[in-house]
């Protein structure tokens, strides 16, 4: 039998003898009595069982230890209070509980902690119908993906995530994008960090003696332990996981600077509803139009691209040395729009697009997808008890079809976490159940007396918590039917902490507005029509529209509501954060069959790519091509490190806002329209800041 098998059995083994004792007991008691200790002499007794107190207590069940006499360790005993095992009740409502099932069911296979999820969401609905039914989700449709990137990604992410709740030092060779090296890295990992469909780890850099952000993709090779300690370091009690994930680009790192911002009144609302979080707004000096924007910078390229974006609706009015280099970005745009731009010789023509993954069950493994984090094997048996405890008692037939799809198992390893459960005993014949699985499927349980153990939902592992929390704070107030902000603050209460503070944390959209949303959301949950004052960013003007809404949809830019607009007669998506004011009207509509609201979901709002007419060939200078290949499609290799990539475009004027956004160092090669475009745009951002 393996050994990770083995201890497996005498860890629940001794919960169960521990929690249907209900007194303490001593050393001597276990070793004589639990399975899995009763072969072994004094020392290794004492060796195993300290590791296993140790790992228990890293998945959250802390024994109690009471010690009569200071220095007798021969006299200690051990109890497991129920509160330390067993999870607190949680009164969820029907429609909490809907929106938990449907924020499983858009997350399956979409989201690197889906198999631990499906474990917690198990544990909470305890005696409720099973979360794992298929809800109706035809009002909500992800477009983002959560899941960890491929294998070796996703083995980095769960090397990381033990390593943080063991407080284990890593290192690894990683990219480091600024300097374009690659270097070792020794890091103690406090935190990981979800952002902009990128996980991100925050930790203690031994090389630099401060905390640092590396983003996984970037790690190259396999990630190791540093030390064969149990422990390595304790995280600072200062450490505050949340600043990390309310940032914007341009405050990543330490603050150098403080810059003013004037915003025009145009788009004055949406800038104050969007980043007042990482500022303040002052009034502007006299006969100034617009609002003055005040904000902490520690990356001046970032903040330059995002008042570059703003286009004419921003000016930059300090510190000087930022607005010198934006004028100087602003005038090197200008130029190299003006006339021919003569780039590098072609070195290599650029890689081709990659293919898609296989589908699910093409690999033949029951038509499982491959999960970037595989829960503690300890959580999953412990599940798998209680559902089959729950069936022997009701006298209910199971069938391993039925268990195999709630816990997502394979049939090898159904049939060999029964195994375990069927060993897992005390001593004299005590037996917390038998299970034989027959060869029509059905699975036979017979419980034992000592089954009360497993008869009741156990506390979430440390895994199972961070999942469930981390999925609710991904979909956000976006899901019509239910509330997910209430049944998070119902977890929280019953686990006793925020899992946020251990381990994950996921930092939402910057332009996420929860109030357009919960008033969308109503909307699309009664059948009423919406009216909506719209920013119709590309044509710069604002449009009254009353729409029928279906759907909420996210993308790579954010929410969008799904709808169909009757004075277009067609299906329109509008973007949350363009939404300047919505309204719920007493107007119901009945729901066009022909209209699928999510049928765009694996196109756009994946790739950020629309349909388009035209295509635009864009220069990348030296300078920024190991970012943009990052991001982008390359088509060209150039002689001098500079890249050629490809961007669709509906519109020139996005593609215009795009290139501005990289402050001088993309250049529009065709079509001509477009270069022009780009050209006009930079002359009146350039008279902008000439000096006076």
């Amino acid at each position: 039998m393996a050994k990770d098998t083995e201890k497996l059995i005498r860890q629940l083994s001794l919960i169960s003898f521990l929690m249907a004792e209900r007194r303490p007991v001593t050393a001597s008691e276990i070793r004589q009595v639990v399975e899995g200790y009763s072969g072994m002499n004094e020392d290794a007794f004492a060796r195993r069982f300290y590791a296993d107190r140790a790992e228990l207590e890293s998945l959250g069940i802390q024994l109690s230890v009471d010690r009569p006499m200071e220095g007798l360790a021969e006299q200690e005993s051990y109890s497991l209070p129920p509160g330390n095992f067993y999870l607190p009740s949680i009164e969820f409502s029907d429609a909490e509980l809907a929106a938990l099932q449907t924020a499983l069911s858009l997350l399956d296979g979409e989201f690197a902690y889906a198999e631990p999820l499906r474990l917690a969401l198990q544990q909470i609905s305890w005696g409720r119908p099973s979360p794992l039914r298929s809800p109706d989700q035809s009002s909500i449709a992800l477009g983002i993906t959560a899941s960890a990137g491929g294998h070796e990604l996703s083995q980095r992410l769960v090397k990381l995530d033990t390593a943080i709740s063991r407080r284990k030092t890593v290192m690894f060779e990683y990219h480091t994008m600024e300097r374009d090296d690659v270097g070792e890295r020794k890091v103690d990992p406090y935190q990981l960090l979800f952002q902009g469909g990128q996980f991100y780890l925050v930790g203690h850099s031994h090389e630099r003696d401060d905390l640092r952000v590396f983003r996984l993709s970037r790690i190259r090779a396999k990630v190791a332990y540093a030390t064969k300690a149990e422990h390595d370091f304790q995280r600072p009690d200062d450490f505050d996981p949340r600043a990390y994930a309310d940032r914007v680009p341009w405050q990543f790192g330490d603050p150098v600077g403080e810059a003013e911002v004037l915003v025009g009144e145009r788009i004055a609302w949406q800038i104050e509803r969007h980043f007042r979080r990482y500022g303040r707004f002052e009034e502007p000096a006299a006969g100034a139009d617009g609002r003055l924007f005040v904000t902490d910078y520690s990356n001046a390229r970032q903040l330059l691209s995002w008042v570059l974006g703003l286009g004419d609706h921003a000016r930059l009015l300090g510190p000087g040395e930022l607005v010198d280099e934006l004028a100087e970005r602003v005038e090197l745009l200008e130029a190299r729009h003006t006339g021919d731009f003569e780039s590098a010789a072609v070195l290599a023509a650029g890689e081709p697009a990659p293919e898609p993954p296989p589908p699910a069950d093409s690999d033949g493994d029951d038509g499982r997808r491959e999960a970037a984090i595989r829960p503690e094997r300890f959580a999953r048996l412990v599940t798998l008890a209680s559902i089959l405890i729950e069936a022997g008692r009701e006298g209910r037939p199971l069938h391993a079809d039925e268990v195999r799809e709630r816990l997502q198992l394979s049939d090898q390893e159904l049939r060999e976490d029964v195994q375990v459960l069927n060993v897992v005993n005390f001593g004299a014949g005590s037996y917390i159940l038998y299970a034989e699985l027959h060869e029509d499927g059905t699975i036979e349980v017979d419980p034992d007396a000592y089954s009360d153990s497993f008869a009741r939902p156990a506390r979430l592992l440390p895994i199972e918590a961070k999942a469930l929390v981390a999925a609710i704070d991904l979909i956000g107030e976006h899901i019509p039917k239910g509330s997910l902000t209430s049944a998070r603050a119902k977890i929280v209460k019953a686990l006793g902490e925020d899992p946020v503070e251990e381990g994950l944390q996921v930092a939402g959209p910057t332009a996420d507005d929860p109030e357009i949303s919960r008033v969308v959301s109503r909307a699309i949950s009664a059948r009423r029509l919406l009216a909506i004052e719209y920013y119709k960013e590309n044509e710069d003007e604002f449009s009254q529209r009353t729409i029928e809404p279906y759907a909420l949809i996210n993308g790579r830019d954010g929410w969008y509501v799904a709808s169909y607009d009757p004075a277009k007669e067609d299906v329109r998506h509008f973007r949350l954060d363009r939404i300047k004011k919505a309204e719920v009207t007493e107007e119901r509509f009945q729901p066009r069959p022909e209209v699928d609201p999510a049928a765009d979901v694996e196109g756009w709002p994946r790739t950020g790519e629309v349909e388009a007419s035209q295509r635009a060939r864009v220069w990348i200078s030296p300078e920024r091509a190991r970012w943009e290949r990052e991001e982008r499609r390359v088509v060209e290799e150039l002689a001098d490190g500079a890249l050629v990539v490809e961007l669709p475009f509906a519109g020139v004027d996005w593609l215009v806002r795009e290139v501005l956004k990289e402050a001088g160092d993309a250049v529009v090669l065709e079509p001509a329209e477009a270069r022009a475009a780009v050209r006009a745009a930079a002359s009146r951002l350039a008279g902008a800041y000439s000096p006076t």
